[in-house]
C-alpha cells in the first residue's frame, strides 16, 4: 500500500465576471452542480458572475470549489469558493486558471474569457464553450479549438469525460 494521494479532476469554468445574463448564470449553476456530484474539484476566477454561479452549484451538490483570485487578499472571493488562492497578478492569473484544469468550461464571456481560452489552447487542454466566443484564423477560416455544446448537462459531461482522457 502507497501513501500516494488521489487527485480529483480538475475541472474550470470560465466567464464574465459581472453581467452575464441570467440564463449563462443558471448554464453556469448546472455544470458547477454537476462537475461536483462527478467528484471532481471546480476551479474558477473566484469572482462573482458566471464564477460564483459555477461555485454556487458545486458547493449546493456537496463540492470542493478553488478561487484563483486576481487580488493580493482573499477578501474579493465570491461565498462560494472553499479555497481561495489569491494570487496577486491581477488578469495574469487567466494563465493560472488555464493551467490548473483538466478541462474547462468557457459560458459566455468578455475579454477576459477570451484570454484564458486563448491560454487553455496554447496549453493543448479541451475547451468546451457555451455560448461563448468563436475563433477564426487570419484568413477567416473557423478555429475548432472551441467545442460548442448549448446544453450544459452535455457539457458539464462531455468536459468531465475529455478531462479524464487527457489524464489517463
Amino acid at each position: 500500500m502507497t501513501n500516494e494521494a488521489v487527485r480529483p479532476l480538475r475541472i474550470a469554468v470560465i466567464g464574465k465576471g459581472f453581467g452575464a445574463s441570467p440564463e449563462l448564470e443558471a448554464a453556469a449553476e448546472t455544470v458547477g452542480r454537476i462537475v461536483a456530484e462527478a467528484g471532481a474539484v471546480l476551479v474558477t476566477g473566484g469572482k462573482g458572475g458566471v464564477m460564483a454561479a459555477a461555485s454556487r452549484g458545486a458547493i449546493i451538490a456537496g463540492g470542493v470549489t478553488i478561487g484563483l483570485l486576481p487580488d493580493a487578499t482573499d477578501e474579493s472571493a465570491n461565498p462560494w469558493v472553499t479555497i481561495p488562492i489569491p494570487t496577486g497578478v491581477g488578469y495574469a492569473r487567466n494563465a493560472i486558471v488555464a493551467r490548473s484544469a483538466d478541462a474547462v468550461i468557457a459560458i459566455g464571456g468578455a475579454y477576459g474569457t477570451l484570454s484564458e481560452i486563448g491560454f487553455v489552447l496554447n496549453f493543448g487542454t479541451p475547451v468546451i464553450g457555451i455560448h461563448t466566443w468563436q475563433l477564426a484564423d487570419a484568413n477567416g477560416t473557423p478555429d475548432t479549438g472551441i467545442e460548442a455544446i448549448d446544453d450544459p448537462n452535455e457539457a458539464a459531461q462531455r468536459a468531465l469525460a475529455l478531462g479524464a482522457a487527457r489524464r489517463a
